[in-house]
């Protein structure tokens, strides 16, 4: 009996550090991820280079619904064996702290991560830490592992830590000052985060001092660096760019013919040269290159064998999507703003800090809808109309909104289309604002429901109602424009155009005179896209040089069609266009595009 309990406890204490050991091994092989708005499950694998399959393994249920401020384990990834590092700032560490850990220079940290600045450096922002081979790239030594030389500093300041200590299992503030020859006192004081804490972290990196008899005046004044002094001493000094050197790299034929895709590329370019020319007569100096792009992968490597092209300031392309990868590396190799005007949906811009990406994913863009609708209409009643065609069309937009009013409090109901002005008027509300939100955003849908809700609201005059909808009901404004307005109509967009206005006017005017031909009658239309991003980065560059990027934010510029509100996606990644506004068609017949900024 003696013999089976001893086996017994011999298999459980086993069993415990078989145990222990898993858990120990499982901070090294995930880090963790704090979800901001905007950000999807597809997004988020894509900044990490990991599939959704691994996030969702580390984190059951993600699948089905993430939210903002929601922590993820993001599982470290092997990578053409080379282990990708990403690292989540705890508590107490500094960027000092991390050179240390990392054996990795402050201007090299910095580096991998254009977003990252003592302002933001604080506990759950996620940074890449350079390999040792982006090291060696650099010309700057590789430190030994825990040297205090692996820093940039300023040649003035100098550590007072001796050494550093690495915490081991069941270490204490105790152990570890007996250790080391020197007080709790002194220990706490080199570490304050340690103050108040009755266990430390396994891992955790602890600063130690020199013992008190060892440390005279001078010594006291020899601290570690801060954050704001590290950033400011690795900070790229500003520089002026006299004249704007700037490539479009688009498909101007393909196969020696031109398309309907051409076409509207062609359109864009032709609005971009009428930006150009508006501020070459402001006195603003652009060398413009363009270049026929194809659609293939060969054709873009010929392009970007070109000398001229490591010498651009920024590059404006491409449009089809095989050709965003190689040319996006390019650009960060180089360090040249690559400027992608068209699709919404390639993943580059979340690994590569050189990209803008003017047409903003779906998520980021929903995202930013709910935002403003709950702002423009906190006291409201929203009536989802269920339409019959094209019942997907809309369904994750749907799905996201009705999360987001619940969250806030704001009641909902859903009527079939076919339902009659009857029908809606049981629903209505004299204590809110009703809003009828179509589930699809097909002219189909709003010939069905346009009808019964004039009906309405002529039968109803002191009900609150508003009708919303979405970008592509610009397209039908000519057809619905009275019922718009009688319905005090709504619906999102990030790029509009109002004729009406002067600018639009004279815009429309000059191209007209230009080219001797109207723009193709779509939305948006791309001769207004060329000419809005042209302007915009042109400008931009020439007033900031180097600091386009802390001051584009400043730059008060009415554009023609297109909003910009560019943010960078994460510490190491690009920037993504989150500017969208409402367009409020009132029942006064006045045409208002609300931004919310």
């Amino acid at each position: 009996m003696k013999i089976i309990q001893h086996i017994s406890c011999l298999l459980f204490i086993t069993c415990a550090c078989c145990c222990f050991h898993a858990a120990a091994q499982e901070n090294e092989t995930y880090f963790l991820h704090t979800i901001e708005k905007g950000q999807s499950l597809y997004s988020i694998s894509s900044m990490y280079g990991v599939s959704q399959a691994d996030i969702v393994k580390l984190n059951p249920g993600s699948n089905e619904k993430i939210y903002v401020g929601r922590t993820l384990r993001i599982p470290r990834i092997l990578t053409n064996a080379v282990k990708e590092t990403f690292h989540t700032i705890e508590k107490g560490e500094t960027l000092y702290r991390l050179t240390v850990k990392y054996g990795v220079s402050a201007k090299l940290i910095c580096e991998a991560n254009p977003g990252l600045s003592a302002d933001n450096f604080r506990i759950g922002e996620v940074i890449r830490i350079p390999s040792e081979k982006e090291q060696i790239l650099s010309g700057e030594p590789v430190p030994a592992e825990s040297s205090t030389a692996a820093t940039t500093l300023p040649a003035s300041v100098e550590s007072r830590c001796r050494s550093m200590h690495k915490v081991k299992r069941k270490e204490t503030v105790y152990s570890i000052s007996r250790k080391y020859a020197i007080s709790e006192a002194e220990l706490i004081a080199a570490n304050p985060e340690l103050k108040g804490e009755d266990k430390i972290k396994k891992g955790t990196l602890l600063c130690i001092p020199y013992p008190a008899q060892e440390t005279t005046d001078t010594d006291k004044s020899k601290l570690p660096p801060t954050d704001s002094e590290l950033f400011d001493a690795n900070k790229t000094p500003w520089k002026r760019i006299s004249t704007v050197r700037a490539a479009i790299i688009l498909p101007f034929l393909e196969g020696g013919e031109q398309n309907k895709t051409t076409l509207r590329t062609v359109e864009y370019y032709e609005g971009f040269l009428m930006a150009v020319d508006s501020l070459k007569r402001k006195g603003v100096s652009i060398d413009l290159y363009t270049y026929n792009s194809g659609n293939d992968k060969n054709t873009l490597n010929a392009i970007l064998a070109k000398p001229e092209m490591t010498r651009m300031d920024v590059i404006f392309g491409p449009l089809h999507p095989v050709q965003i990868k190689p040319l996006a590396d390019f650009a960060d190799r180089h360090n040249i703003r690559l400027v992608i005007p068209f699709t919404s949906k390639d993943n580059t811009v979340f690994q590569n800090p050189s990209i803008y990406q003017v047409n903003t994913p779906q998520s980021y863009l929903y995202s930013e809808v709910y935002n403003h609708f709950v702002r423009q209409f906190p006291a409201a009643h929203v009536i989802f109309v269920e339409a019959t065609n094209d019942t997907q069309e809309k369904a994750d937009f749907i799905k996201g909104l009705k999360d987001e009013l619940y969250n806030h409090g704001i009641p909902s109901a859903t009527i079939p289309e076919s339902a009659t002005a009857d029908e809606l008027k049981t629903l209505l509300r004299a204590d809110r604002q009703n809003i009828f939100l179509p589930t699809s955003g097909s002219n189909i849908t709003l010939i069905k429901i346009l009808p019964q809700l004039t009906l309405l609201v002529r039968s109803n005059p002191e009900a609150a109602v508003h009708l919303f909808g979405y970008p592509e009901w610009q397209t039908y404004t000519k057809d619905h424009l009275e019922a718009f307005f009688e319905l005090d109509t709504y619906f999102y967009s990030s790029f509009y155009t109002n004729n009406l206005l002067p600018a639009s006017i004279r815009f429309i005017h000059n191209y007209r005179k230009w080219y001797g031909k109207e723009m193709d009658d779509s939305y948006p239309r791309f001769g207004m896209l060329g000419f809005d991003t042209g302007f915009f980065f042109l400008n931009g560059l020439w007033r900031y040089g180097s600091n386009f990027e802390q001051k584009m934010q400043e730059m008060s510029l009415i554009p023609i069609q297109t909003g910009f509100k560019f943010e960078r996606v994460n510490n190491f990644g690009g920037f993504i266009n989150r500017k969208v506004f409402f367009v409020h068609f009132t029942r006064n017949y006045e045409l208002l595009k609300l931004d919310y900024d």
